[in-house]
């Protein structure tokens, strides 16, 4: 025989019931300042009453429907609390899921931030690295117009400053990735946004003094900048599942588009209403922020992490490497992997354009298109949030292709030939159309389906070599890092005696010779332990 059911509500004031008619045993009682938890169960509902306020209230256990399930407040909560995985940010439960008998799980004074997967903050946080890297690096772009006309500099020399950055960068690619994989992402990332903060401050001061201590300040910068990939590609090598890598990677390559559209948009601003120092000086400040919550929050891997749930533990290590650190780097093993040599190719042929086009887009805007300072900021953030979107439209198309059962071989050869080609296309068209509007479109297009590399290439050194990705990524970014010093400063070059067309031809050249090399002899298989 049912009996009936008291209400208990979280939000009523504390009163004092009283008790029904019916055979009840004494009353439970239950105070604020008590840590215990009670569990009751009134017709088939979970009801957790943890430190919900009240005074003194009373709750009367009535025999015919009511259960108690006391348990010490040292050990786990009874089986019906539980967590609920789903689409991958795991652990989590909500008011009214049910369990799989059929009742109703209903939880108080447990926070959405509290219940946040600990691998998706990692991934926010390298985001958050990636918004300031790109902020910090597209700001020279802008602030070299009237740089360049109160000092005075010609185009050899602004390509000279300009891939001056790419020095230190080239040095600390391969460094940054042995570091990563040998004491782990946490401290080299860490030591990455400090170091290009701090250069970036001084970028004003050393330009006053002089060029030769602009180049300087501006590789020190590089040299901070260029470990952040490895550093990020080794801790989500470790963080994030496989069935999870391309859109992980998609987000947080996504915050360089981000934030080359934040630097873009606000360094005009800055620079009309304090002066073009302003914008290295507000720039650089902000990383002391986000080092201050990278300290606090990050860890190098799962192991490391005391809150870590054991749902979501269990949910990373799934179908895992060994997880034994890395004492040395079989270099031989991997310098004699074709997929290897494709894979530090393509990074070359990639990264030719898109530095160019990162680097030099302000100038052709003003050039060619005749846009004035403020206009070629603006105009220059539609391609970059044309990647910001296309990149995590690419992520979730990759890895819902896996999860159908896709080999991984085939959906990164689709993504990475979207990634050259469609570039290719809609550069050849700039020497075709006759109105600023269409440039702009051409160059948000070209942007757009050049961010499917992210799950192209830029998915592939965690498939072919988990466990030394980050090493991998040194490699193959070294290669990168040498397109856009030679490809910058050939840019400015060509502008010197040449077209943009001829700018544009080469960079189309290069894509299409990465197009072919990837098909032929890139996978996505592992094929070193």
């Amino acid at each position: 025989m049912a009996g009936r059911s008291l209400p208990i509500s979280p939000y009523s004031p504390a009163t004092r019931l009283r008790p029904p008619d019916i055979p009840c045993r004494k009353p439970v009682c239950f105070n604020s300042n008590s840590n215990f938890e009670y569990h009751f169960r009134f017709s088939g509902v979970h009801v957790f009453p943890n430190r919900l306020g009240f005074e003194r209230s009373q709750v009367w256990r009535i025999r015919s429907d009511v259960k108690s399930e006391p348990y010490e407040v040292s050990k786990s909560a009874p089986g019906a609390f539980k967590f609920k995985e789903k689409l991958g940010f795991g652990v989590g439960v909500g008011v009214g899921e049910r369990e799989e008998d059929g009742d109703e799980v209903v939880e108080d004074g447990v926070m959405w931030w509290e219940e946040f997967p600990k691998r998706w903050t990692i991934v926010v946080l390298c985001f958050s690295a990636f918004l300031l890297c790109n902020m910090d690096r597209v700001n020279m772009s802008i602030a070299i117009l009237p740089m360049s006309s109160e000092f005075h500099w010609n185009s050899t020399t602004v390509g000279l400053i300009q891939s001056s950055f790419f020095w230190g960068y080239l040095l600390t690619q391969i460094a940054g990735g042995i570091w990563a994989d040998t004491v782990g992402g946490k401290r080299v990332l860490a030591f990455g946004v400090i170091w290009w903060s701090v250069a970036t401050v001084l970028t004003p001061i050393a330009a006053k003094l002089g060029l030769p201590f602009l180049l300087i300040v501006r590789a020190f910068m590089g040299i901070g900048e260029g470990v952040a990939m490895p550093a990020m590609n080794n801790l989500l090598s470790k963080w994030v599942p496989v069935a999870e890598r391309s859109r992980s990677l998609a987000l947080v390559y996504s915050g360089m588009y981000l934030g080359s559209v934040t630097g873009l948009a606000f360094s005009p601003f800055l620079i009309h209403s304090y002066g073009w120092p302003s914008v290295f000086f507000s720039f650089g400040s902000l990383g002391t922020v986000w080092a201050a919550l990278w300290l606090n929050k990050a860890y190098s891997s799962p192991l490391e992490d005391p809150e870590l749930r054991p749902e979501e533990k269990k949910l990373i290590f799934k179908n895992r490497v060994s997880e034994e650190p890395v004492k040395s780097i079989p270099w031989g093993l991997i310098l004699s992997k074709a997929p290897v040599w494709a894979l530090i190719t393509c990074h070359f042929c990639h990264n030719w354009g898109t530095f160019i086009l990162l680097t030099w887009m302000p100038t052709y805007y003003n050039q060619v298109l005749g846009f004035n300072l403020t206009e070629s900021g603006l105009f220059c953030v539609l391609p970059w949030l044309t990647m910001a979107f296309s990149a995590n439209l690419g992520g979730w198309i990759a890895d819902t292709l896996v999860s159908k059962g896709w080999s991984v071989t085939t959906v990164r050869k689709v993504m990475q030939s979207i990634g050259f080609l469609g570039p290719a296309f809609f550069l050849s068209q700039l020497s075709h159309v006759d109105s600023p509007a269409m440039a702009v479109f051409c160059m948000a297009c070209s942007q757009g389906s050049d961010a499917f590399s992210q799950s192209g290439l830029y998915s592939n050194h965690q498939d072919i070599a988990p466990r030394y990705s980050g090493v991998l990524l040194g490699l193959s970014n070294t290669a990168g890092v040498l397109a856009g010093v030679f490809g910058t400063a050939a840019t400015g070059y060509i502008l010197q005696h040449g077209s943009w067309d001829e700018v544009f031809d080469v960079a189309i050249g290069l894509y299409l010779a990465g197009t072919v090399i990837w098909n032929l002899f890139s996978t996505g298989e592992k094929i070193i332990d």
